[in-house]
């Protein structure tokens, strides 16, 4: 089983390769203004694709999380064609993100599933792609168990003849700073090299990516929950030092131990 062919109907948007630049600088200065840094499990990092379509799915957690995937993908997939879908009513108050890669998906609606499929299958033409979803289809809770996903990307994993099917998962969290840490991991993938006669269908990889992704999930909480660094690799810097009531703290120790000592050698 091949690809069929594309119809006109199914064409990506157009990514603007300066505007995509420019919105990445700008996705990295921001996140560096709000988070202390940018973590990534050395447990689970970001497999290579050999050559195959790739299809990065996620939990939900924040607002940030398109922002992060920008800053990673820039990081460990430079050469990859970026999309993701978006709510077609917010795609079409912001046309800008057009340029970047997102395409329109009408929710709740049988029409608007077909269409994501469409151009989902359209985005792993190339081997060169990156698909980014978050299945879910909602903002969740990262220890909202069990996981549970909307249908598409069951059914997109059970109609295309190649891919690379990459759990994700993101956690916002903090430690000993003042800025809150930004901690991800990737989870074990799936591969899709040919589609055969009886192959797996969209139920049964749809359960397949849930148990995926809630196991990255509870690896990441692991992580997260032992607060050591070293088990890290730092992707982004940003924000530094405490601030706040701890910084003003440290302060007043520091003078009174530096009075405490010259009261001391005052009295030798």
């Amino acid at each position: 089983m091949g690809w069929e062919p594309l119809k006109s109907a199914d064409r990506l948007p157009k990514i603007s390769g300066g505007l995509l630049t420019w919105f990445t600088w700008y996705s990295r200065r921001h996140l560096r203004r709000h988070f202390h840094s940018l973590r990534l499990s050395k447990a689970g990092m970001p497999p290579g694709a050999c050559g195959l379509p790739l299809v990065v799915y996620s939990n939900h957690a924040s607002w940030w999380d398109p922002l992060v995937c920008l800053v990673l993908k820039e990081a460990f997939y430079p050469g990859r064609h970026a999309y993701a879908p978006m709510d077609s009513v917010m795609l079409q108050r912001y046309g800008l993100f057009r340029r970047l890669g997102f395409f329109g998906v009408e929710r709740d609606h049988r029409r608007g599933a077909a269409r994501f499929l469409r151009t989902a299958e359209a985005v792993l033409r190339s081997p060169r792609s990156l698909l980014a979803i978050t299945p879910q289809g909602r903002f969740a809770d990262v220890r909202e168990r069990p996981v549970r996903f909307e249908s598409g990307l069951g059914h997109l994993a059970a109609r295309v003849p190649c891919g690379l099917f990459v759990p994700f998962a993101a956690e916002y969290v903090l430690w000993a700073e003042r800025l809150p840490e930004i901690l991800v991991r990737f989870g074990e993938p799936v591969e899709i090299q040919s589609r055969q006669p009886g192959s797996p269908g969209a139920k049964y990889y749809t359960a397949l990516f849930e148990q995926r992704l809630t196991e990255t999930q509870d690896a990441l909480a692991a992580d997260s929950q032992r607060r050591e660094p070293a088990d890290f690799q730092i992707v982004m810097h940003g924000g530094t030092g405490s601030g706040g009531v701890h910084d003003l703290w440290k302060a007043f120790r520091l003078k009174l131990t530096g009075a405490t000592q010259g009261e001391e050698t005052r009295c030798k």
